[in-house]
């Protein structure tokens, strides 16, 4: 018989299929039915530092006294920082009551300073575990490197001082020397790393000179680029890699455990085709296994892997070869 079960984060998973966080995983009905469609997990919508920065510049908007009393000020911004978190500890209690697959909250840092106490009232909620959703975008002419990159070791130091719930890193590919930092990162005793993030990018309107998002949606050809460095990486770093951003159906959840990935993650493709596409998923998952005569996922699972691959080098080819390029 098909086991299609499989272990992410040191979590117990009925399948490596897991919905990433996005707005679809921010209400307790929309998990529940994830839950009956198939899922093996599922990551919760992120709580953005920033979102909670606004909260709170929302309420001083509505109310002047912060001017004239340091106090009601400090009472304004705790309370809607506690308003903000509340919600979301609350959706992670239902959750937890309700559902039996494990539920991961997210959390989107750009600084150190605020998630330790978040990161404790979130594993209080019964969280099973906690996705470090990490972005500084390198963009400070006058800033060096290892400064922003010290800025993802002390997030995760401080996070794993506060809970002992398994802890896993949502990255994007923005590094000077990106396999390098995954594979130290993989030291801090995280359990997880996601490659990678997806974020949003600006985009240009011609007629009314104003900046729109652009390319909100993930596609298919995406994958590319997760799939190359979880199959460089996944037999040389000491957590579990997750794949994530160009996911769209069975074929992009298979190749990428074939690179050594320990389960998927997938968003857009929901948006666009409905929480069943989750069920035909795991369904085709099942039959390609049992098309190959692959018992477990452990049969396959990487696979294709740079250390199991027949053409390793490959996956370090980035240039198109001539007769690839039409040139004779």
């Amino acid at each position: 018989m098909t086991d299609l079960s499989t272990t992410y984060m040191g979590l117990n998973l009925r399948n490596p299929l897991i919905i990433g966080s996005s707005g679809l995983t921010n209400s307790l009905t929309n998990i529940q039915e994830i839950e009956k469609q198939g899922a093996g997990a599922v990551v919760l919508k992120s709580l953005f530092e920033e979102q909670i920065k606004f909260e709170i510049r929302k309420v001083f908007s509505h109310d002047n006294v912060q001017s004239s009393s340091t106090e009601a000020e400090d009472y304004i911004r705790n309370y809607a920082r506690a308003h903000t978190l509340n919600e979301y500890t609350n959706l992670i209690q239902e959750a937890k009551k309700t559902t039996s697959i494990p539920i991961i909250a997210s959390v989107n840092c750009v600084s150190a300073s605020e998630w330790p106490s978040f990161a404790t009232n979130i594993q209080e909620a019964g969280a099973d575990g906690l996705e470090l959703n990490i972005f500084v975008l390198p963009s400070d002419i006058n800033s060096d490197s290892k400064k922003i990159e010290q800025i993802y070791f002390d997030i995760v130091e401080t996070v794993k001082s506060k809970v002992s719930i398994p802890i896993s890193l949502k990255l994007s590919h923005h590094f000077s020397g990106l396999g390098e930092m995954i594979k130290k990162l993989s030291w801090t005793e995280v359990k997880g790393i996601v490659l990678f993030n997806r974020f949003f990018n600006p985009d240009i309107d011609t007629e009314s000179f104003m900046l729109k998002p652009g390319n909100i949606y993930s596609t298919p050809d995406e994958i590319t680029n997760s799939l190359r460095w979880i199959a460089i990486l996944s037999d040389r770093v000491q957590c579990d890699l997750c794949a994530s951003t160009g996911i769209h159906d069975s074929t992009g959840l298979i190749k990428q455990l074939l690179a050594g990935a320990k389960a998927g993650q997938i968003c857009s493709v929901l948006y666009k085709n409905g929480l069943d596409e989750i069920e035909k998923i795991v369904s085709e998952l099942q039959s390609w296994m049992e098309q190959k005569n692959f018992s477990k996922i452990d049969d396959f699972r990487g696979k294709m892997s740079y250390k199991k691959s027949e053409n390793p080098s490959a996956y370090y080819r980035v240039q198109f070869m001539k007769h690839f390029a039409g040139i004779e």
